[in-house]
């Protein structure tokens, strides 16, 4: 079987190792080099990477060109699949393999459909989410899909959950691709009134807000990301949250936190939310390395202020 796959991101990374050792990968498309990190050099998307590490030819492209498409239809491939690539596919592509175009999405669909499954997910306190197997078609993760494998969410941060998924998606596939090749795979339409939509997270909403509950504002840490943080302001100052549990009960040597107030007692540092108390277990103060709470709690002066959300 030859195989087209399209993907940028480190969640696409385990399906293309999967189809490489399963398949022939004729090509490996992926979005061309790009300023990734702090610094202000090109690198290479995770996928491309993974493609030259494995010795596959590789195709750089941010829209399907004229050139882009004569080298898909160069390949003959059976079947193209699909991993987060980022790029919108013209009908030209859905349609050039024999067995059309796959996708491996993050999310037990029809529920979150769209750019965030995975913080969705997590934000909206799911106790399940998953991989689908999908076709891609006109609309936005609209499609029939023909697998589907879950796994639980709570208590896991984005990286964690992500890196589950794409092992997940990988293995699921490798299993249904010589079906769907052969025509044989059971398609299922998705049920438009089970639709919910995984918009892309804003930076606002990851803020923790001190008149939320704990648990809220334990997911949003859970859910963070560097591109959308779980910030506040704690004593006056900013700082991230970069891991958190809730809800916590006072360890009887200080009361519970008032709603907008802090407390430091044997190291823990508590933010009283509505209803609870969030315990901050890791933080980044701005222009600061990332420290564990206790060593934070070790440099201040007052045990009891206030804090809130990032204006």
């Amino acid at each position: 079987m030859k195989v087209v796959f399209m993907g940028t991101p480190e969640f696409a990374v385990p399906s293309l190792r999967a189809l490489a050792d399963a398949f022939e990968v004729a090509l490996v498309v992926t979005r061309p080099d790009a300023v990734r990190s702090r610094g202000k050099s090109l690198e290479p998307s995770p996928v491309k990477r993974c493609a030259l590490e494995l010795g596959l030819p590789v195709l750089e492209a941010a829209r399907m060109t004229d050139d882009a498409l004569a080298e898909l239809k160069r390949c003959d491939a059976d079947v193209f699949c699909v991993a987060a690539y980022g790029c919108i596919l013209p009908d030209e592509v859905l349609t050039m393999a024999p067995a059309g175009c796959v996708n491996v999405h993050a999310s037990l669909l029809p529920r979150w459909r769209g750019a965030a499954p995975i913080q969705r997910a997590i934000l909206a306190g799911d106790e399940e989410t998953g991989v689908s197997i999908m076709r891609i078609g006109q609309g936005v993760d609209t499609g029939a899909y023909c697998a589907q494998a879950s796994c639980s969410v709570p208590g896991k941060t984005t990286s964690e959950l992500t890196a589950e998924l794409a092992e997940l998606g990988g293995r699921l596939l490798v299993k249904m691709l010589p079906s769907i090749v052969a025509q044989t795979a059971p398609w299922r339409e998705q049920d438009e009134s089970l639709v919910t939509h995984a918009a892309k997270i804003s930076k606002a909403e990851l803020r923790l807000d001190p008149s939320d509950g704990a648990l809220e504002n334990a997911r949003r840490v859970l859910a963070s990301s560097d591109a959308a943080p779980a910030r506040c302001v704690i004593a006056g100052k900013s700082a991230r949250v970069t891991a958190a549990a809730a809800p916590v009960a006072p360890d009887g040597a200080v009361d519970a936190p008032g709603e907008g107030t802090y407390a430091i007692s044997h190291g823990r540092l508590l933010l009283g939310c509505a209803g609870g108390a969030l315990q901050v277990v890791s933080l980044k103060p701005d222009g600061k390395r990332e420290m564990d709470a206790a060593a934070w709690a070790a440099g201040q002066r007052e045990h009891a202020g206030a804090w809130g959300r990032l204006a």
